[in-house]
């Protein structure tokens, strides 16, 4: 019997999946940086490498050394992928400093835990996960340098929403649903969240890169 309830909510799995994503996975995409506020560096600029966004974009080590920065990013899994977001602080050389992710997905490894989300909402973390700071496994980013002020109500904003999403579900309130909204919180626009993540995350910087984060984030200067 357990067996087939098995059999039964992996194909509800397969399902599910068809019809959310209904394309493969591309190879990885390069990564991108903007600044939310600084004149003439709010287009995204493609990088091969962490340590290269800020050369590419054009600015000094000076300006990038202590910057806050929020990253929105997908990686890689064995299913159709996770989207996130990894926030902290960049060193000189353009490399993260600690940073801190934050993003939703089931809360228990149990792989019958995760075919079951499909179907009724189930216990989410809203952190890290394994695999989230491995380059090997991301497949799309958009990193968006922030000034102090900016980068205190984005972690507000991240800790808030953190705190209100204790359930997990594939179709009503998905890891792409969770980034959206931290998203949302920043004044950007938002794509459907039953894209692939990679997709997701895609779309979602062609939609914003280049734009201004809402007065409400960066008001405070």
């Amino acid at each position: 019997m357990t067996f087939a309830y098995s059999r039964l909510l992996f194909v509800a799995l397969l399902s599910l999946a068809a019809a959310a994503c209904q394309t493969d996975d591309k190879p990885a995409q390069p990564g991108f940086t903007s600044y939310a506020r600084d004149e003439g560096a709010t287009a995204a600029v493609p990088s091969a490498t962490e340590s290269r966004s800020a050369a590419i974009a054009g600015k000094s080590s000076q300006r990038t050394a202590n910057r806050h920065f929020i990253e929105f990013r997908s990686r890689y899994a064995l299913t159709y992928g996770h989207s996130y977001v990894v926030f902290g602080r960049l060193n000189q050389a353009g490399q993260m400093v600690n940073p801190e992710v934050a993003g939703l997905a089931p809360k228990s490894d149990d792989p019958n835990v995760y075919v079951l989300g499909h179907l009724a909402p189930v216990p989410a973390t809203t952190g890290w996960t394994d695999g989230d700071l491995e380059d090997a496994y991301r497949s799309a980013s958009w990193r968006v340098l922030l000034t102090d002020a900016e980068y205190r109500k984005v972690v507000a904003s991240i800790r808030k929403l953190q705190a209100s999403s204790p359930l997990w579900h594939a179709s009503l309130y998905n890891c792409n649903a969770f980034v959206g909204d931290i998203a949302r919180s920043m004044g950007y626009q938002v794509p459907g969240v039953w894209l692939r993540p990679q997709q997701f995350i895609t779309r979602l910087r062609e939609m914003n890169a280049g734009k201004k984060i809402a007065s409400r984030t960066s008001s405070a200067r």
